[in-house]
């Protein structure tokens, strides 16, 4: 049974549980990365003078004491269409024992905050076609486009 779930920024003593499950996030995509890249990038998610990128975890219980299983990453960048930034929500996950609990929805709404408080005038992120799961609150929670995403071959 889920306590009540808190978000919390990422810190440096959040390392270890912020490694599992983004190692869980990579497991669910069949991708692997080395060591290097989990240190680089949490190095980046918690340096406070970045701010281009943040990352948050969903806790059950408070951040001291309750047992995290959630993140969320995200990117800020420039937009030729408008002026200001807007935000990629990058890798959204939760961990398979509390899934279908809100706690997606929870991160992407923390985003959405974060965003907000930036100033940033938008939020987008992308999605495997077949992740039927996931889409089901996306499209709850977002608009989706008729984009299709291309990547250098």
């Amino acid at each position: 049974m889920m306590g009540k779930i808190s978000i919390h920024a990422l810190t440096a003593r959040d390392r270890e549980a912020w490694g599992a499950l983004w190692q869980g996030y990579l497991t669910f995509y069949e991708t692997t990365l080395s060591q290097e890249i989990y240190d680089f990038t949490f190095a980046r998610l918690i340096d406070a003078d970045l701010k281009d990128c943040a990352g948050f975890l969903a806790f059950d219980g408070d951040h001291a004491t309750g047992q995290a299983v959630g993140l969320v990453h995200c990117l800020y960048h420039l937009h030729m269409w408008q002026r200001g930034q807007i935000c990629y929500l990058q890798d959204l996950y939760v961990a398979s024992t509390h899934r279908n609990q809100g706690i997606a929805r929870k991160l992407i709404t923390e985003i959405y905050a974060h965003a907000d408080s930036r100033g940033a005038e938008g939020v987008y992120w992308n999605t495997q076609d077949f992740n039927h799961t996931a889409r089901k609150l996306y499209d709850k929670v977002g608009v989706k486009t008729p984009f299709i995403k291309y990547k250098r071959g």
